[in-house]
């Protein structure tokens, strides 16, 4: 059981802002903090759907509402997952060979590509949040990031890393096979549970799943590997798609 939380707090620390006090790290957890994502999806799922609440109490303007909600994925997880999104799409606009596709990954240095698809993202998603009418389904805010982050712990799970990323060591050793049945369980109970909140909100957290779907299958293939950025990259995607669902339907 100690084990166990302290893979969530190193889940916690690792891949959000939140502040976990204390020392906490045990390398022979490192390999179940991935099982751990979909929890930290729905605590900061919640905390977004109570911002959202919060603004639809106070009557805030539609602009200043989208704003905040648009800016809180970013803020709360330290932009982690926005970086791999702007990292991966420099290297697959990049045109180039797998090798090279790589060397841009790990380039420190933002590209034009990268800086054109972030604006653009971020763009789109305030655009959609900040539309959303007062009947959107606010449940759909706490499953749509947990949703992408137990498809994100899954995809880590089974696919094959690259070479050189962090999860070809330590982890991937320490991965069992019922890790991958354990989170493809959560995944179906997740989908089920939001159609059972309401049909809006199961079609907001499903759109999640094509929409990761899509743009992992088209890093793995690039970069011939799945990585932490390949995982953020498709993740960030995914969420703008469920938010159009949340926004639109």
């Amino acid at each position: 059981m100690k084990k166990l939380f302290r893979a969530f707090l190193m889940c916690l620390s690792m891949f959000t802002a939140v502040p976990v006090p204390g020392k906490f790290w045990d390398e022979d957890a490192r390999a179940l903090m991935t099982l751990f994502l979909p929890a930290v999806g729905v605590l900061l799922g919640a905390l977004w759907a109570a911002l959202a609440a919060l603004a639809r109490r106070l009557a805030l303007p539609p602009l200043v509402t989208g704003a905040l909600l648009c800016a809180y994925p970013f803020l709360i997880t330290g932009g982690i997952h926005f970086d791999g999104y702007l990292d991966v799409t420099d290297a697959v606009k990049s045109w180039r060979d797998t090798e090279e596709r790589r060397r841009i990954l790990k380039d420190p240095h933002s590209g034009s590509f990268a800086v054109l698809a972030g604006v653009l993202l971020v763009t789109v998603q305030f655009a959609l949040l900040a539309s959303a009418g007062e009947d959107a389904p606010l449940p759909a805010l706490v499953l749509i990031p947990t949703v992408s982050r137990t498809a994100s712990a899954l995809a880590v799970t089974v696919l094959r890393p690259m070479g050189a990323s962090e999860y070809s060591g330590a982890y991937r050793r320490g991965v069992k096979r019922g890790h991958a049945a354990v989170l493809a369980a959560l995944l179906a109970l997740e989908l089920l549970c939001a159609f059972a909140v309401s049909p809006r909100c199961g079609l907001a957290a499903l759109a999640v799943v094509p929409g990761y779907a899509h743009h992992l299958h088209r890093a793995f293939r690039s970069l011939d590997g799945m990585s932490g950025d390949v995982a953020g990259y498709a993740l960030t995607f995914a969420e703008v798609c469920g938010v159009a669902v949340f926004a639109l339907i």
